[in-house]
């Protein structure tokens, strides 16, 4: 993993050389004083980047054999990082439950409309499983659109 990234790090400084040299071959003279803030910006920028490499990831990742392994980097056995790690977990679960609970009620809700409508209806429930009814409904649809 480290040659990697270190490869990643050449070729990137690489890229970045190249393009500096490029604009200095291609820019007018600059001025001392915009020559100096740029010297002052680019030092800034170096700092800032050492600081960001320094910082030890928190999973350490493994490759081997066509294989990648994920570990816990030496912050990784603390108390909190580990209910971290569960929260959207617990979030998953508490989500999948409220979307049951909620389409349960939905079905619930529709059988007892159907039921009432069935009861309330002046047709026994079994002419509704009469082809001949199907027929009859489809026709009576039909016929109100031709009225108009």
């Amino acid at each position: 993993m480290r040659n990697q990234s270190s490869t990643v790090e050449k070729n990137t400084d690489a890229l970045g050389q190249s393009i500096a040299r490029r604009l200095n071959n291609d820019s007018p003279p600059l001025s001392y004083d915009v020559t100096e803030r740029l010297r002052a910006a680019r030092m800034r920028a170096l700092a800032a980047r050492k600081s960001e490499l320094s910082v030890a990831p928190a999973v350490d990742l493994s490759l081997s054999a066509g294989q990648a392994t994920l570990a816990w980097g030496a912050e990784g056995d603390s108390l909190w990082n580990r209910l971290g790690s569960l929260l959207p977990f617990i979030a998953l679960i508490i989500g999948l439950i409220s979307i049951q609970i909620i389409q349960s009620e939905s079905n619930t809700t529709e059988i007892a409309e159907i039921d009432s409508a069935l009861l309330l209806d002046e047709l026994p429930p079994l002419a509704y499983t009469d082809p001949g009814f199907l027929q009859f409904l489809k026709v009576n649809q039909t016929e109100p659109s031709e009225k108009h």
